[in-house]
């Protein structure tokens, strides 16, 4: 096994560790049975990550001595649905799991949300565990235990709170993803980084990561692992980890999901920066070098939808409370802060923010 993985543990649930490092899917097995006895895995993957690593996952799993099932769904966003997660529950059942197995889930974001539901969902909860293959779910998704589905109204409107048992992270993954995906992480990493501060920032100003990109997804895992311990449930600082995600969920519904999340985070996230600076919000000017890392990472500083049509699209958004919502004010890089706003106030809040597609 390779000697430079790295190890951080989050403590939260009954605790976890996140495994990161090159070559890791080989050795994924004997990973586990660190944290879980041997039992039956069920992986639960998508069409477009089975071929490539459902082989290695399984057989290194079956080497550590597991009992090894499996079952893909079709890719894509519009697959995170209650008809994919009855069938996977389905699945499960027809496995005959139990409460002493375990259900693995391959893939990046929309794999590792229903992949958790399901686990939590089925005999009220059996165990799971993380092996992200995207950045995205590398540097963000993985981890914390929220998992979810989209309903027709919203995106992530049905999920619970479910800790993994472990997560290990092959960084030798992220060599095979398209341009477009690397950018989707990409735009969690700088959503990251802007909470955090300087150090990872400006690690990350300048464009995709390159060469080992095992300290880049350490770094985002560490802060978003010290949030996700002091809040599990997101009912207080873990929300900050929300910032550019009021627009962007709205852009991905505006777009019927045909926009990447990470995408729509971006632009989300660069609407809100400039709109903070724009209500005087901010405590020193960050927008102009935040939607500058977020170009030269692929990725949009602004969207086509108009502030009208986000407005009305962000009233299903999860984060809304009777009357008003709580959005993410970036006051300048590495701080913060949640502020609550009557929902009439959002297209304003957008309008100040956006920029027609010639700007973008």
């Amino acid at each position: 096994m390779t000697s430079s993985l790295q190890e951080v543990p989050v403590r939260a649930g009954d605790g976890y560790t996140v495994t990161i490092g090159p070559g890791l899917l080989d050795h994924c097995g004997e990973l586990l049975i660190r944290s879980i006895a041997l039992c039956r895995a069920a992986v639960i993957t998508d069409s477009h990550v089975a071929p490539r690593y459902l082989d290695t996952v399984a057989q290194s799993l079956t080497r550590a001595g597991f009992t090894v099932s499996s079952f893909v769904f079709p890719a894509g966003e519009s697959q995170k649905n209650l008809t994919t997660l009855s069938d996977a529950l389905e699945f499960l059942a027809g496995q005959e799991l139990t409460r002493s197995d375990c259900v693995v889930a391959l893939g990046g974001g929309v794999v590792g949300d229903l992949c958790g539901f399901a686990a939590g969902c089925y005999l009220r909860g059996i165990r799971f565990v993380q092996l992200p293959t995207t950045l995205l779910a590398a540097v963000d998704s993985s981890v914390g235990g929220k998992t979810a589905v989209d309903l027709q109204a919203g995106k992530n409107l049905a999920g619970l709170f479910l800790q993994p048992s472990a997560v290990v992270c092959d960084t030798d993954c992220l060599k095979t993803l398209p341009p477009a995906e690397l950018a989707d992480g990409m735009a969690e990493a700088i959503k990251t980084a802007v909470l955090s501060g300087e150090a990872l920032f400006s690690s990350l100003e300048n464009g995709p990561l390159t060469g080992n990109p095992t300290e880049t997804i350490c770094r985002c895992i560490r802060h978003k692992a010290a949030v996700v311990e002091e809040d599990p449930f997101d009912n207080g600082v873990r929300r900050t980890l929300n910032l550019g995600h009021t627009a962007g969920h709205a852009i991905e519904r505006c777009s019927n999901y045909t926009i990447h999340h990470g995408h729509a985070v971006a632009a989300g996230l660069a609407i809100i920066a400039r709109a903070s600076e724009a209500l005087g919000l901010t405590e020193e000017p960050c927008a102009d070098r935040i939607c500058s890392a977020l170009r030269r990472s692929g990725l949009p500083a602004g969207t086509e939808f108009s502030p009208a049509q986000l407005a009305q699209a962000a009233l299903m958004d999860k984060k809304r409370r009777g009357g008003s919502i709580a959005l993410v004010i970036p006051k300048k890089i590495g701080n913060c802060e949640m502020m609550t706003v009557p929902v009439e106030e959002l297209e304003s809040i957008f309008q100040a923010g956006w920029e027609d597609t010639a700007c973008r």
